[in-house]
Formats: structure tokens, C-alpha cells, sequence
């Protein structure tokens, strides 16, 4: 490997079952780096799978030896583990958080103000620790993930639109999104992994195209091979069919509809020039 390179081997990824993590499993292993994963619930059969809890106070020793690790768990997680994987010689770690951090930080929700702050705790945490303990770390907020089929986003709106074959939305769904997919977010955390640019920084990761909330439905028919039917409505009664919906629908909050309106974007620029982030446009396909 070129000495300039940051990405150093043994390469050990947490949150291996994680959307990201089967499309990480596979850049890694398709340049020879053959990755341990850890699990609590590891694939029977496969060597490079390790049963492990990062809860665990005894973690360190289920782990292997290690100087690279990718952090696909939630980010809250990770300040406990940090112990553990530095005993087993993590010098390089890539972590991935959410733009959700600064998008819900006000929301009129107490649950998703929650998340916003577990968040920045958990991100000044794993900040403050590398710097003190000499470890080079990369932190990665992606926006909206989707991953066609598996994801909790885009997919949900997906099965909606099948079973009623219409999507409401709160007003006019003029929001903008920046939707981006979790074999991109892969590629890009392989790719910070190898620039020294990287390393000690923060990077929000968007899509390859800004589109309204609305559109963003439009394509989701569009990749189910239907004719687009959104149904905007006023924001009272989308309110009111959340509320109604919540007890099959445990996801579903008023605060979705409220975002509905509202701009959540970010910017890739710094992403770009250090590591040639170069995410898809958003055209779903199922």
C-alpha cells in the first residue's frame, strides 16, 4: 500500500448487518482486505464473523487484533468501545452519525430532539477521545439512506404506495431531499478510509441530486413501474392521520408531516475535494 494511505490493515467493521454494512463487506473483500465483522448475531459459517456486543465490558476479548475500524452502529454506541478497540490497536476509525443530528435538534417531537442530542454527544465523544488516545478519525453524516427494499425510509414510502397505491402529503411536499444510497455511502467510507485528507474531519454525505419531497414520491412510483398519485392535503389533516395511523404504524409522527415542508440540505463540496465523493442520482429502482 502507498504510505500515504490512512487506511491501515487489520480491518475490523462494526455494524456489519447495517444497510451499509453488506455493500462495505464487499468493496472491502473485493480488494483482498478480508474484514472481520462483529455481531450479536454473526451469519453461522462465515470465518470473518465474530460474535460480540459493543455493550460488552469484556469486548476486547472477543476481538481480534485490529488498526482500521468502520463504525456502521449507531454512533451513541461507540464511546464505550473505544477502550476496547484501541487494547486491540484501532489507530484509524471511520464512524458513520446523521445529518439527523442538526435536522431534529428542534423538532416539535421530544423522541427526535432526543436523537439529535444522543447524536452530538455520542459524535464529541468519539472526537474528544481519538484526539486524546492518538487515533486519526473520520466521521460521516450521510442524509436520507435508502437502499431499494431494505431501508426505513424510502422503501417505507414504497410499501405505502403498494398497498394503497397513493401517498399523502402534508401541503405541497416542497421540502427539499437529498436522498442517498447506502452502496454509495460504502464506496465513500472506503474512500476516506484511504486519503490522509480525512483524517480528524467531519463530513455531511448527500445525494447526487436535490429533489422536493414530492418528486422524491414521484420516483418512488416511478421505480415501482406507477403512475405517480400523491395526494397533498392540509397540514391539520395529515396531522390527524398520523395520529390515527400510529397504532399500526408505530414510525408514523406528526413531525413527518411538518418536515414534509421543510429544507433539509447539506453540502458535499469538502467530501468531493478530499475524497471524490460521487454519490447517484435518485432513481430508485424495486
Amino acid at each position: 500500500m502507498d504510505s500515504d494511505n490512512t487506511l491501515k490493515t487489520p480491518v475490523l467493521v462494526l455494524g456489519a448487518t447495517s444497510l451499509i454494512g453488506r455493500h462495505l463487506l464487499e468493496r472491502l473483500k473485493a480488494e483482498d482486505l478480508d474484514p472481520f465483522a462483529i455481531s450479536r448475531r454473526p451469519p453461522a459459517g462465515e470465518a470473518c464473523w465474530l460474535d460480540g456486543d459493543l455493550k460488552d465490558p469484556h469486548l476486547a476479548d472477543h476481538l481480534p487484533a485490529v488498526a482500521t475500524v468502520f463504525s456502521l452502529s449507531p454512533i451513541w454506541l461507540l464511546p464505550a468501545a473505544l477502550p476496547a478497540l484501541k487494547a486491540r490497536g484501532m489507530v484509524r476509525l471511520i464512524a458513520f452519525s446523521s445529518t439527523s443530528r442538526f435536522t431534529k435538534a428542534d423538532s416539535p417531537d421530544a423522541g427526535e430532539r432526543s436523537v439529535a442530542l444522543e447524536l452530538a454527544g455520542a459524535e464529541k465523544a468519539v472526537e474528544t477521545w481519538c484526539v486524546e488516545h492518538g487515533v486519526a478519525w473520520t466521521l460521516l453524516r450521510p442524509t436520507l439512506i435508502y437502499d431499494e427494499g431494505h431501508d426505513g425510509n424510502v422503501s417505507r414510502i414504497a410499501r405505502l404506495v403498494q398497498r394503497f397505491h397513493v401517498m399523502p402529503l402534508s401541503g405541497r411536499g416542497e421540502g427539499l431531499r437529498q436522498p442517498v444510497h447506502a452502496a454509495d455511502l460504502a464506496a465513500g467510507a472506503l474512500a476516506a478510509a484511504h486519503a490522509p485528507a480525512t483524517k480528524n474531519r467531519a463530513y455531511d454525505l448527500v445525494g447526487g441530486e436535490t429533489v422536493t419531497y414530492r418528486v422524491m414520491v414521484d420516483r418512488i412510483f416511478e421505480g415501482l413501474g406507477k403512475r405517480p398519485r400523491s395526494l397533498p392535503m392540509p397540514a391539520w389533516l395529515f396531522a390527524l392521520i398520523m395520529r390515527l395511523a400510529k397504532p399500526f404504524y408505530p414510525g408514523a409522527t406528526t413531525a413527518m408531516g411538518t418536515r414534509m415542508g421543510q429544507d433539509l440540505t447539506f453540502d458535499s463540496a469538502e467530501a468531493v475535494r478530499d475524497f471524490g465523493w460521487s454519490p447517484r442520482d435518485f432513481h430508485p429502482r424495486f
